[in-house]
């Protein structure tokens, strides 16, 4: 995936803002999850909002969240818990509330850095 230039990411929120019609609030969230997904990346969006909420804010801003952020951004690692799903063998079950398998060691770590 080639990095987005600014003036893409500016022209990206300017058509969203345009072109939008409905709740102002849903739109400023959408914005917000857009700047956010460059810096975490579309893994860690996905973990922190339902598959519902990313297609309304791929919608409301016309993109593909996989096509427009990093896999993984510099900030996920932050997160305890995108650290915790990064050592479950499925990745798609473990944000859809599935039963992944869990590799044990790699969770303890994944704790004990916090």
């Amino acid at each position: 995936m080639e990095e987005m230039l600014d003036e893409e990411k500016l022209k990206i929120v300017d058509n969203a803002i345009k072109g939008f019609q409905g709740n102002a609030t849903q739109l400023e969230s959408a914005i917000g999850f857009f700047w956010l997904g460059f810096h975490f990346g579309w893994k860690f969006m996905y973990l922190a909002h339902s598959k519902k909420t990313v297609r309304q804010y791929e919608e409301i801003l016309d993109i593909k969240i996989r096509d427009c952020f990093p896999e993984k951004g510099i900030g996920a690692e932050r997160s305890t818990g995108f650290r915790v799903v990064q050592t479950m063998s499925n990745f798609w079950k473990a944000i859809s509330s599935g039963n992944p398998e869990v590799k044990t060691p790699n969770i303890d770590r994944a704790i004990e850095d916090t």
